[in-house]
């Protein structure tokens, strides 16, 4: 068995960030991954609608070496929302298949989750993934994928397995 997941969370928010609003979706978030795939949590932190704080608050993760780092907010369509934009600027390799399959997952109940415009992608050694900033849809983006986020990390560690299995 691998070593768990090592995770952090962001959630980007102009009002949660100001201290006008509680931060509901971050947590959930953490609490989803803890719960689908065992990771640890080494981190959740909360920065405004703004390209330079959201790049700023990944790279130090990146940095740190955290395996995993997922977004909550910034991925409608609002002028304010520019979560995908500020994480596409930073990824070395796009991974598209996991936000589509997330928005297939989730959009088969709920059509607001083909509103979101999230992205997902490799940083170095870490996989950066943008979900929804509501607490549901944000925790059902993050259950969608749960099943190969584990392998996805395995595979970043070196530890997984090419050889046609799938697994």
């Amino acid at each position: 068995m691998s070593a768990p997941i090592t995770a952090a969370v962001l959630t980007v928010s102009d009002r949660c960030s100001a201290g006008q609003a509680e931060d509901l979706s971050g947590p959930a978030v953490a609490d989803a991954l803890r719960s689908q795939t065992g990771a640890t949590i080494a981190s959740l932190r909360c920065v405004p609608d703004e390209v330079d704080q959201i790049q700023a608050a990944l790279r130090a993760w990146v940095d740190e070496g955290v395996e995993c780092i997922v977004t909550t907010g910034g991925t409608g369509l609002s002028p304010r929302d520019v979560t995908p934009e500020a994480t596409s600027a930073l990824v070395d390799r796009p991974h598209p298949g996991l936000t589509e399959l997330a928005r297939a997952r989730t959009g088969a109940t709920n059509d607001f989750a083909f509103l979101s415009r999230g992205t997902a992608g490799v940083c170095g050694r870490t996989l950066i993934i943008n979900v929804p900033g509501s607490p549901k849809g944000a925790t059902e983006h993050v259950v969608a994928i749960s099943g190969v986020l584990p392998h996805a990390i395995e595979t970043l560690r070196g530890d997984g397995s090419h050889d046609g299995s799938g697994r």
